[in-house]
């Protein structure tokens, strides 16, 4: 059986020289994922060259390259690259033109940089200034980036128009393309390709030797052609790519039949089910008994006559991408199987003890404040992991949080979460349980952090009232109120403080709801601050002293009536 790769393999090598300048003033380097002690399953590559007439020009190449890597290593492999890479270089900017404007030693410090994420079959350009990506496949050469200087005249030199740190807001390029098997790439500065030609960078690279010996030919190609600038090459072989199956996303998935839904008692490729642990309109779950492996774990089957057979498809793969690449203490997992175990489409979990949010609206006593809150700080926290790495849950209700034992709780249910980038296309229907969905999306919103806020501030107000605030009579019934009902109405016993934090999650205009899921997150906590502080007082001197208060009182009512019968 051949072997399945699930990630980039790449061999690289570079070579950096000063040339006749008296420093060098290039960086470059690479990080290979899987060689990581916590492997990943991408390659990145990065360089910069530092503004010459800059004084910090070498400070920013260095940072610009390591701040990179570390960024971008440390942000999950969920997040689009783009995005990562966007937030990762936006604060290296804003470091490096406040430290310019700041810091005398670096005055006006900025550096051109080119990056290249290989992840997946993808290859993902990031670009500013004259730093180029060539990328070699077969015998074809390609420059991956546009220099972003100016036309130089017949009296003046080109002018760089474009680099990190020279302005407040960085203008970043962004391109990505498939990439194959024994692809190469180069990564370069000025120095190199303003004195190389396409046609001796194609002659050079073709020539297939090890990647540092490549980088150190072009190098000295550059210079020896009357290269008077820094030079650096870094050249990036692409062994092996992940395998169609395991690089599109639940592309194993896709293949697995829809098979009629258990009834309890089968027996299912090693999973004997056990206890129907709930049957809902999408999908069944059992408790199950792994004979293979050993241990209990929970089996989320679906239900074919309820949508369409592709629907479910697109949900199982989502909660199982998702799933197993999400680790959170408060969200779901998803147990990947190994290859050629599962024979139909379901989803494997590990069997959480503990009972559904919605199970515990309908049993006595009422949930108190401080149950309450720690259930939604919990909650929001999982929602802001799902959120920081692109991931829109859209199904946020009681019937998907599971409550452990231990006070803390799990957030389920991955099936039309939304990952940008992955799908965006427009749904046969509206995801989510009507009574939970923000308005925003019955008029073509797919989902956002904000339809987040709004489905966790209507779980909430439930959880706290057992009702809906607009006054759906059901989870799936439209509201008949403009106006959300009062908590405290509700539960006279509650703070107003906590109606106003739900109220503002539950803003029909997203707008006027919490920015995300930290700052709701965070006025939950600061909550009982909002009491009203009441001005101590100095005690009174009966309740300092009651018994020397009264003996006092009857000693002058005694000296009073002296007094009358005096003057009588």
């Amino acid at each position: 059986m051949a072997e399945r790769i699930s990630a980039v393999r790449a061999s690289v090598g570079f070579h950096s020289a000063t040339g006749p300048r008296r420093d060098n003033e290039d960086f470059a380097a690479a990080l290979v994922g899987a060689d990581l002690p916590e492997p990943r399953r991408e390659v990145i590559a990065a360089i910069a060259d530092g503004i010459g007439s800059a004084k910090g020009g070498r400070v920013a190449a260095e940072t610009a390259v390591r701040g990179f890597l570390d960024g971008m290593s440390e942000l999950p492999e969920t997040t689009e690259v783009n995005r990562s890479a966007a937030r990762v270089l936006n604060a290296l900017n804003a470091w490096m033109y406040s430290q310019g404007q700041r810091d005398p030693r670096l005055a006006s410090m900025g550096c051109t940089f080119t990056a290249l994420v290989l992840r997946n079959r993808l290859a993902h350009v990031l670009h500013i200034g004259d730093t180029r990506a060539y990328r070699l496949s077969g015998t074809r050469l390609t420059c991956l980036t546009t220099d972003h200087v100016s036309a130089a005249g017949a009296r003046r030199p080109g002018t760089l128009y474009r680099a990190l740190g020279v302005e407040s807001e960085v203008r970043l390029e962004y391109a990505a393309q498939p990439m194959a098997r024994h692809d190469r790439f180069l990564l370069c500065s000025d120095g190199l390709h303003g004195w190389l030609g396409d046609e001796s960078i194609a002659e050079i690279l073709s020539d297939r030797s090890a990647p540092t010996d490549t980088a150190r030919a072009l190098v000295t190609a550059a210079l020896r052609s009357g290269g008077n600038d820094n030079c650096t090459a870094l050249v990036l072989d692409v062994i092996e790519l992940p395998t169609a199956e395991s690089a599109n996303v639940g592309a194993a998935l896709v293949q697995l039949p829809i098979i009629p839904v258990p009834l309890g008692g089968e027996t299912i490729d090693g999973f004997v089910l056990k206890a129907l642990i709930s049957d809902g309109r999408y999908s069944r779950l059992f408790a199950a008994e792994d004979e293979i492996e050993g241990g209990e774990v929970a089996l989320k089957f679906p239900k074919p006559r309820v949508a369409e057979v592709q629907a479910h498809r697109a949900a199982f793969i989502r909660e199982a991408w998702v799933g197993g690449r999400v680790h959170s203490p408060g969200v779901g997992r998803v147990i990947e199987l190994p290859h050629g175990r599962q024979t139909c489409l379901y989803t494997v979990m590990p069997l959480y003890s503990g009972e559904l949010l919605e199970a515990r609206l309908s049993r006595p006593p009422s949930v108190g404040l401080e149950e309450g809150r720690n259930i939604a700080i919990r909650l929001a926290r999982a929602l802001a992991v799902l959120h920081r790495d692109g991931i829109i849950h859209r199904d946020v209700k009681p019937d998907n949080v599971i409550l452990e034992p231990n006070g803390s709780l799990k957030l389920i249910d991955l099936g039309v979460v939304r990952v940008r980038g992955l799908e965006d296309a427009a749904a046969d229907e509206i995801p989510g349980t009507r009574a939970y969905v923000a308005p925003e999306m019955f008029t073509g919103e797919a989902g956002n952090e904000a339809t987040d806020i709004y489905a966790l501030g209507i779980t909430m107000f439930r959880v706290f009232t057992g009702e809906f605030p607009y006054g759906n009579s059901d989870a799936t019934a439209p509201p008949t109120r403009e106006r959300p009902l009062e908590l405290t109405a509700l539960r006279p016993d509650l703070p107003a403080w906590l109606q106003a934090v739900l109220g503002r999650a539950i803003a029909i205009d997203p707008a006027e709801r919490f920015r995300d899921m930290s700052e709701f997150e965070a006025e939950m906590e600061a909550g009982p601050a909002r009491a009203p502080v009441m001005a101590r007082r100095p005690p009174t001197l009966y309740e300092r002293a009651p018994l020397r208060f009264w003996q006092g009182l009857a000693a002058l009512l005694a000296l009073a009536l002296l007094l009358v019968l005096l003057l009588r």
